[in-house]
């Protein structure tokens, strides 16, 4: 009896001690020793099975039954074939428990682009889940392939793959720019993922954090998931891509700063990054509660190539409610060729609130444009409604407008009646807008009950026809109001919906700074120009959280404004004479360094231009492209640097 009562107390020691502070006698004791050993015995024994199915990380391990890995760090490198993993998981109804487990796919300090492999891989299987993992340095973190019931809860899938940007601070580069256009055969695989999903049917993926690689999650014909409560922020390429995807719920989430191709001052195109990207028919898909800013778009809806051929289909049908899409470098919303439907969102301060080119059917109600060049500006629309919304301080609130010549690569218009025409725009508020509504070559618009406060032109309309106009008098609302048939579309946030309203999202565009590797988070500490990097001398901006800063090293500087201070400050250097070209400044913020560095190599580039036609086209007519080399140039120029950029030519006497 003493060794069973030892057994009893030693694994239940709180329970043993209520019980013996209930003991009169010895006899009593032994009764209550020996029940309580006979009713303990099998949560003994599952302590044992669970014990024994603890399993240490390994290259090649294959899971087939529910798991729990072994706490620690693992540098698991994976190999380089999308069909391979560090581990793979293949069966139904398992659990893997990774808490306290990190994966490592490349060795700490290595560059963002060094990440390979795929570190976790399911093979279809019905309710697998994985829970409170650390993946970090691969190219994707988890990968599945079919099945469906997927849950993946709590994971830490940031630090993955991305790529070195070209683009710099005063001049972009071509060379990022994404397209995420075709994907019938795992092309978006090459941009890398912290999850990516494909043929998966049903699901849930909860708390997750996936930021500081290119893309967070993507999903690939794959239905019916639950995503909430994640934070998919300070990614180069996108926060969350569908592709063939219908029938999601997408709520609650971070999905900020998902964005590149921007410096403030010098150029602003997103280069088709997004904090949610929706292409090629995923529709009926429910957007709520998000937090969506500064990232290149908000949304990036596109229909996808099979309409752009046939005319038919879409993505259509998906309901975006309650959002915030500020702050986009392009725009905060962008849907074209399809049909869907925008209520109770928040867009400030982009380029376009919306861009709904060739939009059809679709629904813009209780909306709150703010601060955009232009709220809503939609090409080629058709059977539109905007209604009971709210532009404060668009330059010009709404545009619509058809082009007399479409591209005639594309098969759409030639299946599709693509006229701007039969628009509904009523009971909108317009403040402080330079034009409240401007048309050309539009038809058919009722224009009623939309009210007006401190616009310069209330409406501007050229080449229109068939217009029903009336404006109240009554002044504004000071808030969007929905009237209550379209409220009740907007779902109900989740009992237990993460908020997710931050301090960085409120900020405007200038919070976001694109460094080489991506946007920069504002939680470690930078040196960044104010403005150009060649200026003499050169302001340098000092960005991080709260604190003091020292300089703790120079080269070729001549001086400086202040060897120390606060964050935020602004630091004038005045490179050394004959150093101008190759300095460098190192900080220190509570012993974390920092620095920036100028190294431009002295050249001198002698070019010459030529134009060439398709008679002398180099892919087709490699002898005629050659003899044009040896003909007179149409420019000589010697140069500084070699750093060509533009869609309409900058230098004087180039066609």
């Amino acid at each position: 009896m003493e060794q069973l009562n030892g057994i009893y107390c030693g694994a239940f020691g709180v329970l043993c001690w209520r019980m013996t502070s209930m003991l009169r006698g010895d006899r009593w004791f032994c009764r209550v020793g020996v029940l309580s050993v006979v009713s303990l015995l099998p949560a003994v024994a599952g302590a044992q099975r669970l014990a024994a199915r603890m399993v240490r990380p390994r290259a090649g391990l294959v899971i087939t039954q529910s798991v729990r890995l072994a706490p620690g760090t693992y540098r698991l490198p994976a190999p380089a074939s999308p069909d391979s993993a560090a581990i793979v998981i293949r069966g139904d109804d398992i659990t893997v428990d990774m808490t306290g487990v990190t994966l490592e796919g490349a060795r700490p300090g290595a560059p963002p682009d060094a990440g390979s492999g795929i570190a976790i891989r399911i093979d279809g299987g019905h309710n697998v889940v994985i829970r409170r993992a650390a993946i970090h340095g691969y190219k994707v973190a988890i990968l599945a392939r079919g099945g469906s019931g997927l849950s993946l809860l709590e994971n830490d899938l940031s630090r993955n793959w991305r790529p070195r940007l070209f683009s710099v601070v005063e001049h972009e580069s071509l060379v990022d720019w994404l397209s995420f256009h075709h994907n019938e055969h795992d092309e978006w695989l090459r941009f890398g993922a912290a999850v990516y999903l494909a043929d998966v049917h049903g699901g849930e993926l909860r708390g997750n954090r996936a930021g500081h690689g290119m893309n967070g999650f993507m999903l690939v014909r794959s239905d019916s998931l639950r995503i909430w409560n994640n934070d998919i922020s300070f990614n180069s390429g996108v926060g969350i891509g569908l592709y063939r995807s219908s029938d999601n719920t997408i709520m609650h989430n971070r999905a900020d700063y998902n964005v590149r191709g921007y410096s403030r001052g010098f150029f602003r195109r997103g280069q088709d990054s997004a904090a949610l990207l929706l292409f090629e028919q995923s529709s009926r898909n429910l957007v709520a509660w998000n937090s969506m800013t500064h990232s290149g778009d908000g949304l990036f809806l596109w229909a996808g190539q099979s309409t752009m051929d046939s005319g038919a289909g879409g993505s259509n049908d998906n309901l975006f409610a309650a959002n915030d899409f500020s702050f986009a470098p392009t725009n905060g919303m962008e849907a074209t060729f399809s049909r869907n439907r925008f209520i109770g969102n928040r867009v400030e301060g982009s380029d376009h609130g919306l861009w709904g080119g060739y939009s059809f059917g679709s629904l813009i109600a209780g909306n709150e444009f703010m601060g955009n060049r232009i709220g809503i500006a939609v090409e080629h629309g058709q059977y539109d409604t905007v209604t009971a919304n709210r532009f404060v301080g668009d330059s010009t609130a709404i545009r619509l407008w058809a082009d007399s010549i479409e591209p005639s690569d594309w098969g759409y218009p030639r299946h599709r009646d693509t006229r701007s025409v039969d628009w509904t725009i009523t009971h909108n508020s317009f403040v402080g807008n330079r034009v409240g509504f401007r048309a050309a070559r539009t038809a058919g618009v009722t224009f009623t009950g939309n009210r007006f406060a401190r616009v310069d032109s209330a409406l501007v309309l050229r080449d229109t026809s068939g217009y029903r106009i009336a404006l109240a008098s009554n002044p504004p609302d000071s808030a969007a109001v929905l009237p209550p048939e379209l409220a009740r579309l907007v779902p109900p946030r989740l009992a237990e919906g993460m908020n997710t309203a931050s301090p960085l999202a409120s900020r405007d565009r200038g919070a976001i700074i694109v460094t080489e590797w991506g946007p920069y988070d504002w939680r470690t500490p930078l040196l960044w120009p104010a403005d150009s990097s060649r200026a003499t001398p050169l302001a340098l901006r000092v960005l991080g959280p709260a604190g003091t800063w020292r300089v703790i090293g120079r080269r070729g500087v001549a001086h400086l404004s202040a060897n120390r201070g606060r964050m935020g400050d602004t630091i004038s250097v005045t490179a050394a004479p004959g150093s101008e070209r190759d300095w460098s400044l190192t900080l220190d913020r509570r012993g974390t360094r920092f620095s920036w560095e100028r190294f431009e190599p002295i050249a001198e580039w002698q070019v010459r231009a030529f134009a060439w036609a398709d008679s002398t086209d180099p892919r087709t007519h490699r002898d005629a492209f050659t003899a044009l080399l040896r003909s007179a140039p149409i420019l000589t120029r010697t140069e500084p640097r070699l750093d060509y950029m533009w869609y309409r030519p900058v230098i004087r006497d180039l066609p």
